[in-house]
């Protein structure tokens, strides 16, 4: 199968589904009104509600809610063959994910940029409230020290892309400074500066790297937990307009622009899929994925198609500058379909590769020796990039040979694959890391509301004592499980923790829905939390029966309380989310059976 035969239909249908669902549910089941004003106006503080172009908020949207997930997630799955993915890609993020997204924005919007747990409190019930605040914060330290993980095993002992990444820094201030302070509102000047310096960060890179200087960008993996966490705490503590909301734009600049290059060159190359369909491992007993085809490809595929993650960005950072209500389209549905597009080209570049090369990338040597699988281009691809890239698990190392594989075979592109190769692994670092900064900001939202309920003034945004606390306590919650765990550990727990997260929001705005009497139309949120709910309980049950307990209680020692935290903390969060189902429910037929009249639950 050639890979072009495959994306121009997919292309097709994302159009398709921004053009006219998405413009179904903004007109009818959400009802757009750019007369209401929105919280960046009536709560305007200069730091946190601030008022942002639709463009400049879509970048710091797309950048924040694209990590690991679209690149990595994919990238695992296709032990299953492309044909499962593809199809959870396309149908998951067009019926489900964008609409999650969607939804969970505009509610957040109309209810003054409150978060998650605060609208599940106020819509759904108290218990349901505390429940969720609970569970979302559970969730939201799981899915950063995932993340985060990947950007550590990415950039460990890279000067080159640790130089990159951190040259993005003082560019995105410079920008934020330009467009806000110096040339208030001349954005395209900024956008220039900020591109052309990025850009010479990359081509400047590869020589830095051997040189002295260079050498002070060669982290080792507990350095690099260091910077990340020090970049994480000021990037929360610090006003929007300064770093956070420049550098995501800046980099989604370099996200959006190489997934392009890359459809350029899916077309242009059209590389074979040599992976097959679907593989023998859909059963079950794989060695990357252990379960079968039902339910892991959903939880190892995740943000592609859906992440509970990005109702934390959704209801954090992004409602808080939303200028007018009908940027909610573009910022949450097409954000999303962007984000999906990145899913299919990461699975799309992994099974161009011969199966026996991904395996021999994705899994221990030991492993693979057992899989009776031959090794066809590996070592001519090592020496082209110039690394040894056996046995390097995770998803980001076969991903970045298989891009640089299809951008080394365009016209003009011979012999630079090694170039390719290590603009692919800064690439990826680049995409998780602005998910790492606005996650944290969003998580020191949600501390801060919790102890406001004790303390008021801790629960305002702009008291910075408690800003300082909350976003330290979340900074050390999310290092300590980076510093001691690794990417086995950790991803599991990401993926189901995300989609229950996601199945959680989707409660919230099916029951927002109905609370409105907009009932007719509640099956678009329905429909996906239905099919999520299913998938994703089976998948944590099933993680813990024969992945986490072993763990906990087979015969190394070492794992022993990583398998007891995982099973505990993964029952927990399954716990939280039957609760929040109950209570969603009951609110749903006190509301359809009169006993609750739809004034007393109206929007705020």
């Amino acid at each position: 199968m050639r890979a072009m035969y495959l994306l121009a239909p997919i292309l097709c249908i994302l159009v398709i589904a921004y053009r006219y669902y998405s413009a179904f549910i903004a007109a009818r089941v959400l009802v757009l009104d750019d007369s209401r004003p929105t919280p960046a106006h009536t709560r305007y503080d200069g730091h946190n509600y601030y008022p942002t172009h639709r463009w400049v908020l879509f970048g710091h949207h797309f950048a924040a809610i694209t990590g690991a997930g679209p690149l990595v997630g994919p990238v695992l799955a296709a032990q299953f063959g492309y044909a499962p993915g593809l199809i959870w890609l396309v149908s998951g993020v067009v019926l489900a994910g964008a609409v999650h997204d969607m939804i969970v924005l505009w509610a957040s919007t109309r209810r003054g940029g409150r978060s998650l747990a605060d609208i599940a409190r106020t819509d759904v019930g108290p218990v349901a409230g505390a429940t969720a605040a609970v569970a979302i914060l559970f969730i939201i330290v799981i899915a950063l020290a995932g993340l985060g993980m990947v950007v550590v095993n990415a950039l460990s002992e890279s000067a080159w892309g640790t130089f990159t990444i951190g040259t993005t820094i003082p560019l995105a201030i410079a920008m934020g400074l330009y467009m806000y302070r110096f040339r208030k509102g001349h954005i395209a000047e900024a956008t220039v500066i900020g591109v052309i310096g990025m850009m010479l960060a990359v081509i400047l890179g590869k020589p830095l790297a051997a040189t002295v200087v260079g050498h002070l960008f060669l982290l080792t993996p507990h350095q690099l937990v260091i910077a990340l966490a020090v970049y994480g705490f000021f990037a929360s503590v610090l006003p929007v307009w300064l770093l956070l909301a420049p550098r995501d734009y800046l980099s989604s600049f370099m996200k959006i622009g190489t997934i392009a290059l890359l459809v350029v060159g899916v077309i242009l190359v059209n590389p074979e899929l040599r992976m097959p369909a679907v593989t023998r491992f859909a059963a079950g007993g794989g060695p990357i994925i252990p379960g079968a085809l039902f339910p892991f490809v959903f939880i190892t595929i995740a943000c592609g198609a859906i992440s509970g993650f990005h109702g934390l960005i959704g209801s954090g950072t992004t409602p808080k500058m939303i200028s007018r209500e009908s940027d909610i389209r573009p910022i949450g549905y097409g954000a999303m379909l962007i984000e999906g597009l990145v899913g299919v080209m990461a699975l799309l570049a992994a099974t161009s590769l011969h199966p026996g090369d991904y395996f021999a990338i994705n899994v221990a040597p030991q492993v693979f020796a057992h899989l009776g699988m031959p090794i066809v281009n590996l070592h001519q691809l090592e020496h082209a990039v110039g690394e040894t890239v056996v046995g390097r698990a995770g998803g980001a190392v076969s991903l970045a040979v298989g891009m640089a594989q299809i951008f080394s075979n365009l016209p003009g592109m011979k012999g630079l694959m090694d170039y390719w190769y290590h603009f692919a692994i800064m690439f990826e670092a680049l995409f998780i890391l602005t998910t790492i900064d606005a996650g944290t900001r969003v998580a020191r939202f949600l501390v801060q509301e919790f102890g406001g309920r004790f303390y008021a003034p801790f629960g305002r945004a702009d008291w910075l004592p408690g800003s300082v606390i909350s976003t330290s306590l979340v900074v050390l919650a999310w290092a300590y499980f980076i510093w001691t765990g690794n990417i086995s550990t950790i991803w599991p727990m990401f993926g189901i923790s995300n989609q229950l997260l996601a199945a959680i929001a989707l409660a919230i705005g099916t029951t927002i829905l109905i609370n409105l009497g907009r009932v007719r139309y509640a099956w678009v949120t329905l429909l996906p939390l239905v099919f999520l709910a299913v998938t994703t309980l089976t998948a944590g049950w099933l993680s813990v029966r024969d992945n986490f307990w072993p763990m906990a209680v087979g015969l190394n020692p070492a794992l022993h309380f990583q398998g007891y935290l995982n099973s505990v903390m993964t029952i927990v969060m399954m716990a939280c989310v039957l609760i929040i189902f109950f209570a969603a429910g009951r609110r749903w037929v006190l509301v359809l059976s009169g006993r609750l009249p739809l004034s007393e639950v109206a929007e705020t």
